[in-house]
């Protein structure tokens, strides 16, 4: 009698295969492979949760509307400041939409606010290691995920409620996507990063598509299918862009104005005029607001907030210790990259990734720097996963030459030496932050290099041990990134508000340009400045003034049935009186007081109909003829009433 003998299986895992898989990850890549990754998301995920609910209301401006998001649904969808829907913020409402859903759920606060940013900030960080390690391998996504984590910039941005964090991730997000599509040639993988890119113009309009060039032109030169059938997929994709990029503007332009609120930064009402004016020109020349001046001229840009144009601005005082760290880097992994890769086919993934990365980081560096409209250093969380991407990847390829050759060795020591000591001049103008960190970073790459050069010679390297180059490889990446993390970690450390965060220490010693305007803030207004920024952070909401409790509770006490407590002139007035009572609160010239959105005949109107009583007047403020004619209108037509030193109009019909 004969019998079968079977193979005895192997054991299972006690654990269940899908939590084995994720914490381990694929039986064919290297165990630390996974674990790496998730630590890396993780750390950063605490980083830009700690101490979240220092930041308070952060961006005041935004709070207001992220609370009038959760009063109504009609406020929630147009992205109005007020729950009233007399007008708009200046951006499309998608990051607001995030906030405003946390906000109902959880209840609105700093934490239910913030979060929402900060878990976008780790799933950056993680997709961008997705996107560095499919072409160059895990230990250059484990390398870029660690740059952009530590970018002063992205942690302040992170923990920040401007819509540039939804903006970053969903342009990241679009990079993988694309990274995808050169691998494969999938149409779907296109689509969806058009898709991607469409979300994040209805985050900050026009700044989305400055990654255009570099997703275009990458699949057009590298896409693995003919041209023929690449020029094909790209119209589709481009159908794609245009619906996901236009569908609310097209909606809401399409409702008449009486049945909306006003477009906030518009001149004309429009989204479209938005879209092109103040968040178009007026970015790139200082055009798109009314009379000619972008609507948040009073804290635009300029010399005194982003520096002056030209190639160096992004090293500037006021912008070098945001963004400008591993800069020196990714422009040496660039060149050693290409160079490297020159003689790979024609649709290599590691040549289509280093010009798909060296295209963000260019136009992305060209825009910021020679802008001359509105321009602020924060702008430049977008630049920060080009440039980690590009590090990520440069510093495995410059690892690679040093193999075959004694240059490979010499650049890539000089590269960590003179990023080094870029960082420590960045360092140094701050003198109070940590004086000693500069140059013990230096040290550090010095010597790490001149291990690396050590071991490029045939007779050292007998002697050397063997994993030593590799270690002393390791201690220069760190080196190059002790500057950034100290300056993130200093950013984490303290309370970031107002309309223009700044990342580094808030040190008195700062050296840079201190700009206010009509001479110094008014209470709410500045602070120490970050090291390193150089730009005025406000605090609080009022330019021109702010309300007293007595004032306030008075405005409670006889609203009445009025849809608005008050009208005040623009949104940094308002902002905090709609925090704080949690009512709607009219900003008459919408952000800085001087968008057209307030008429004679329409405050009559409103006032007429009751939605409106009382008005503030602040003297200074902006605004054209419009504005003081509604000014004259308000102190002819209402009735005085001083309140705790602070003049206020009731307009409601006298019953005598």
């Amino acid at each position: 009698m004969s019998t079968t003998t079977y193979p005895i299986a192997p054991a299972r895992s006690r654990i269940p295969y899908s939590v084995a898989t994720l914490m381990r990850g694929r039986l064919d890549e290297a165990a630390w492979i996974r674990p790496s990754a998730v630590a890396v998301t993780l750390v950063s995920l605490v980083l830009y949760m700690w101490g979240l609910d220092r930041n308070g209301w952060a961006n005041s401006y935004y709070s207001a509307a992220v609370q009038a998001g959760t009063q109504s649904w009609k406020a929630f969808f147009f992205g109005s400041f007020d729950a009233g829907n007399y007008i708009t913020v200046d951006k499309p409402p998608a990051s607001l939409w995030l906030m405003e859903l946390s906000a109902r759920i959880f209840g609105l606060s700093s934490w239910s606010m913030l979060a929402p940013e900060a878990i976008a900030g780790a799933l950056t960080v993680l997709i961008l290691l997705f996107a560095v390690r499919r072409p160059f391998g895990p230990v250059a996504g484990l390398v870029a995920a660690s740059a952009m984590a530590l970018t002063p910039v992205a942690v302040v941005m992170f923990r920040y409620n401007n819509p540039d964090a939804l903006l970053t991730l969903l342009l990241v997000a679009s990079a993988w996507a694309m990274v995808r599509a050169l691998d494969g040639g999938r149409t779907r993988w296109l689509v969806m990063s058009a898709a991607l890119v469409g979300l994040a113009f209805n985050t900050k309009d026009l700044q989305a598509y400055i990654v255009l060039p570099a997703l275009v032109l990458t699949y057009v030169l590298f896409g693995p299918r003919r041209l023929a059938a690449r020029m094909l997929q790209l119209l589709a994709a481009a159908g794609m862009l245009i619906v996901s990029s236009g569908w609310w503007l097209v909606i809401v332009d399409a409702i008449p104005a009486a049945y909306r609120p006003y477009i906030g930064g518009s001149t004309d009402n429009s989204v479209l005029n938005l879209v092109l004016g103040y968040n178009g020109l007026g970015r790139l020349f200082g055009q798109g607001g009314p009379s000619g001046a972008p609507s948040g001229a009073v804290v635009g840009g300029g010399a005194g907030f982003g520096g002056a144009t030209g190639l160096f601005r992004l090293f500037s005082t006021e912008i070098g210790g945001q963004i400008a760290w591993l800069i020196p880097l990714a422009v040496v992994s660039l060149g050693v990259g290409l160079w490297v890769h020159r003689s790979r086919p024609r649709a290599n993934l590691a040549r289509a990734g280093y010009v798909l990365w060296g295209l963000w980081f260019a136009t992305h560096f060209v825009v910021f720097s020679f802008a001359s409209g509105i321009f602020h250093p924060y702008y430049t969380v977008a630049l920060a996963p080009g440039v980690a991407a590009l590090v990520g990847a440069g510093v495995v390829d410059m690892w690679k030459l040093r193999g075959r050759s004694p240059v490979g060795s010499l650049i890539l020591a000089a590269a960590l030496a003179g990023t080094a000591w870029w960082g420590a001049q960045l360092i140094a103008r701050t003198p109070t932050f940590l004086p000693w960190l500069g140059p013990f970073e230096l040290a550090l790459a010095i010597v790490a290099g001149a291990t690396i050069l050590a071991a490029a010679w045939p007779t050292l390297r007998r002697r050397l041990p063997d994993r030593l180059p590799a270690a002393a490889l390791a201690v220069g990446v760190v080196a190059v990134m002790l500057g950034p993390a100290a300056y993130s970690v200093a950013t984490v450390t303290r309370s970031s508000s107002g309309a223009i965060p700044s990342a580094g220490p808030a040190a008195a010693a700062a050296v840079g340009p201190r700009t206010s305007f009509n001479g110094p803030p008014p209470d709410g207004l500045g602070g120490t400045m970050p090291a390193g920024a150089g730009a005025p952070e406000f605090r609080g909401a009022g330019i021109q003034g702010n309300l007293g409790s007595d004032v306030i509770a008075y405005l409670e006490q006889h609203q009445g049935t009025a849809t608005w407590l008050v009208a005040v002139q623009s949104a940094n007035e308002a902002a905090s009186i709609e925090l704080s009572t949690g009512r709607p609160v009219m900003a008459m010239g919408g952000f800085s007081g001087s968008d057209p959105a307030m008429s004679v005949g329409k405050l009559a109107q409103l006032v007429s109909s009751g939605r409106l009583r009382y008005v503030v007047v602040f003297s200074g403020g902006p605004g054209g003829g419009a504005s003081s004619a509604v000014q004259q209108w308000v102190t002819s037509h209402g009735t005085a009433v001083t309140v705790g030193g602070t003049t206020i109009y009731d307009l409601a019909p006298s019953t005598g």
